[in-house]
């Protein structure tokens, strides 16, 4: 009857153990991402990954005060754990590539949160998070993508947020008939009037390129990495209206039809 209640209260204590341990790494785990994002010295990229081992090592540390309550020695549950592990690495193989590859994205930092990103299966976004298991982006169309770590490790990762400034190229069509010279010149006043593109590099009007209806001029310019798209799209428009302004029409295909 003693060993009875002795176990009923070694149960009802390891519950309240239990409860408390999850619940204080739970609060702990909130706490530890809020201290490190305020911290300028750690990248926001490794908060979801440490934070996450700081939640399951009070767990672990949890579930072995809970064993050695029922007699079960430090050593004892070591040794269990690590065959525990063992087996679960076995049947869980990919979790497990899973966390290296997080390990190895932490460590070797090819992308961070807050970063645009291409795949080369074709996903494209913005780094939100890198967890332990998964990785989370923000695609363009404002739409939430989550892969597994293993497959972001694995694929070759274009990152157009990692250097200051990008480069746009911008072909331009005109006609044979039209002046080349006027045509540089009108692009180039309108390169220099636009205040997103910087200096240098400097900039580039060139022709590049015949076709069979029209000649090809390129404009080559950059900007800050961050005003990319606001600079191309503004460059199509400005460009259009500029030339279309000093007389430039777009080249006719003509196709003729033998009879």
């Amino acid at each position: 009857m003693i060993l009875v209640k002795d176990f009923l209260i070694n149960v009802s204590v390891s519950i309240v153990i239990l409860i408390f341990g999850w619940w204080l790494s739970s609060i702990i785990g909130q706490w530890f991402s809020k201290a490190i994002k305020f911290s300028p010295h750690i990248d926001v990229t490794v908060v979801p990954i440490l934070s996450s081992l700081a939640i399951w090592s009070i767990r672990v540390f949890t579930i072995m005060t809970i064993l050695a309550r029922f007699g079960l020695e430090t050593t004892s549950i070591i040794a269990l754990l690590g065959a525990a592990g063992l087996a679960i690495g076995l049947a869980l193989q990919g979790t497990l590539q899973n966390i290296a590859a997080g390990i190895m994205l932490l460590l070797l930092r090819p992308v961070r949160s807050g970063e645009l990103i291409c795949l080369k299966s074709g996903e494209e976004g913005t780094v939100s998070e890198i967890g332990l298991f998964l990785t989370r982006m923000i695609q363009n169309d404002g739409t939430s993508l989550t892969l597994p770590n293993s497959n972001l490790w694995n694929s070759t990762i274009v990152n157009f947020s990692r250097n200051p400034n990008r480069r746009i190229d911008i072909p331009v069509l005109i006609s044979y008939k039209s002046d080349v010279d006027l045509a540089i010149n009108t692009i180039i006043e309108v390169v220099k009037s636009n205040p997103l593109i910087l200096i240098d590099p400097a900039p580039l009007v060139k022709v590049i390129d015949y076709k069979e209806f029209s000649i090809v001029i390129n404009i080559r310019v950059w900007s800050d990495s961050s005003k990319y798209w606001d600079l191309r799209w503004g460059l199509y428009h400005q460009i259009w209206t500029a030339l279309s302004a000093a007389g430039f029409e777009a080249p006719i295909i003509i196709n003729s039809i033998a009879r």
